[in-house]
C-alpha cells in the first residue's frame, strides 16, 4: 500500500490532513527542533527525523521511505533546503508531480518562471537587467543577508531612489550588495493581489480552480495598518516576509480570465518542462483596474496558501466533488485513483 510522505514544513498539515482523509498512511521527515507540531497533531503515522533536511538523500532516509512504498509530496521548503540538484538527481522515491519543473520557479538562471509566462503568452511585469535601466516604480527581489531562504523585497520610484535604497539596506545588514547582480527587478504593478491555487489532474484529464487566498506579510501587514502620518513619522523599513494566508474571493467575471491563464499555463509547461505540471500549482496576480491579470510569482507545486483551507477545503472544490475539500485531500485523491487504474507513473516522475 503507497504511504504518503512529505517534507515537515510549509504545507504538510494540508498534505497529511488529507491523505489521513483518504485513508493512506503518513510520513513526515522533520528536522529536530522543528518537530513539535508534528507530534502534537495526530496525522503523522511515522516521523523520521533529520539535523538537516539535506539528510533526505541519505541511505537511511531513503530506505526507510522505500520500505513504505512511499510517494513524495514536494513543496517549497523541500525545494529550497534540499536542492534541484539532489531532487533531480540523488533522490530516487516518486515524487507527486513533475519534480524537473520545481527549479522553474526561480526568477533567474537558464530555468525561470518568466520564460513559462512569456511562451503561455500570459502577462507579467516588465523586467529589468540592471538598476541602472530603471525608467519606472520597481520592486526588487533578492534574498536577505541572514535569511537567504526570505527574500528582501523594496520597492523603489526611479533608478536613483532604488540605488539609495540598496545602500540603506546593505548599510543596516539586510541585504547583501553582492547579490545585486542577480536580483529580479520588476516594474511596480498597482493592482489587487491574489493566489490562484489550480489542480492539474492527469487522471481525469481535467484543470480545476480549488481556491484564492491572499498573502500575510511581515512587517508589511503592521506597517499598513499604520496611518499614513505615522508611517512617514516612524520611517519604518518594510519587510516581505511571508508570515500566513488568509482566504479571498474573486469577481465571479473574472474567472473566465483566470481560468485561461491557467490553461495557458498547463500547454506550456508541457511544451518546455513535460510532462507539464502534474497537480496543485498556484499563480499569483495582480488585478489592475483595467481588470487585467498580471501574473507576478508562480509555484509550480503545493502553495502555502492551501493552508487556509486546511480541514475545510476550497470554496470552488465543490464544485467538481460536492463537499469542500483541501489540496491536501485533492492530491490523496489523485494519487488513490491513479493506484487504481495503474496510472500512478502518470503522476509521479
Amino acid at each position: 500500500m503507497v504511504t504518503i510522505a512529505v517534507l515537515a514544513s510549509h504545507s504538510a498539515l494540508d498534505v497529511l490532513d488529507g491523505a489521513k482523509d483518504e485513508g493512506f498512511n503518513t510520513i513526515a521527515v522533520a528536522k529536530r527542533g522543528r518537530d513539535l507540531p508534528y507530534r502534537e497533531f495526530p496525522v503523522v503515522d511515522k516521523l523520521i527525523l533529520v539535523d538537516d533536511f539535506k539528510e533526505l538523500i541519505s541511505d537511511r532516509v531513503i530506505n526507510e521511505l522505500r520500505n513504505s512504498e512511499a510517494v513524495f509530496i514536494p513543496n517549497r521548503s523541500f525545494a529550497v533546503y534540499v536542492g534541484y540538484d539532489n531532487i533531480e538527481d540523488k533522490f530516487p522515491i516518486p515524487i507527486f508531480g513533475n519534480r524537473r519543473l520545481l527549479r522553474w520557479e526561480e526568477r533567474t538562471g537558464p530555468c525561470n518562471y518568466y520564460k513559462l509566462l512569456d511562451h503561455a503568452g500570459i502577462r507579467r511585469p516588465r523586467t529589468f537587467n540592471s538598476i541602472d535601466e530603471v525608467d519606472r516604480p520597481v520592486i526588487v527581489k533578492l534574498p536577505e543577508a541572514a535569511r537567504r531562504v526570505e527574500r528582501g523585497f523594496f520597492i523603489a520610484r526611479d533608478r536613483d531612489d532604488a540605488l539609495r535604497k540598496v545602500k540603506e539596506l546593505a548599510d543596516k545588514g539586510i541585504i547583501r550588495l553582492s547579490d545585486l547582480d542577480n536580483a529580479s527587478i520588476e516594474e511596480l504593478v498597482i493592482g489587487a493581489h491574489f493566489n490562484a491555487n489550480y489542480f492539474h489532474s492527469k487522471v481525469r484529464g481535467r484543470l480545476e480552480l480549488h481556491s484564492f487566498d491572499r498573502r500575510i506579510q511581515s512587517n508589511l501587514d503592521g506597517v499598513y495598518r499604520i496611518p499614513a502620518q505615522d508611517q512617514i513619522g516612524l520611517n519604518i523599513d518594510v519587510r516581505y516576509i511571508e508570515v500566513g494566508h488568509e482566504p479571498a474571493t474573486i469577481r465571479e467575471s473574472l474567472l473566465e480570465k483566470v481560468f485561461e491563464i491557467g490553461h495557458r499555463f498547463v500547454k506550456a509547461t508541457e511544451e518546455m518542462v513535460p510532462p507539464g505540471v502534474i497537480g496543485p500549482f498556484t499563480l499569483q496576480f495582480m488585478v489592475t483596474p483595467e481588470l487585467d491579470l498580471v501574473v507576478y510569482d508562480v509555484a509550480p507545486r503545493i502553495g502555502g496558501g492551501t493552508n487556509a483551507y486546511l480541514g475545510i477545503g476550497g470554496q470552488y472544490s465543490k464544485l467538481y466533488f460536492g463537499k469542500p475539500i483541501s489540496i491536501g485531500r485533492r492530491i490523496a485523491i489523485e494519487v488513490k485513483e491513479a493506484v487504481a487504474n495503474s496510472m500512478l507513473e502518470k503522476v509521479t516522475t
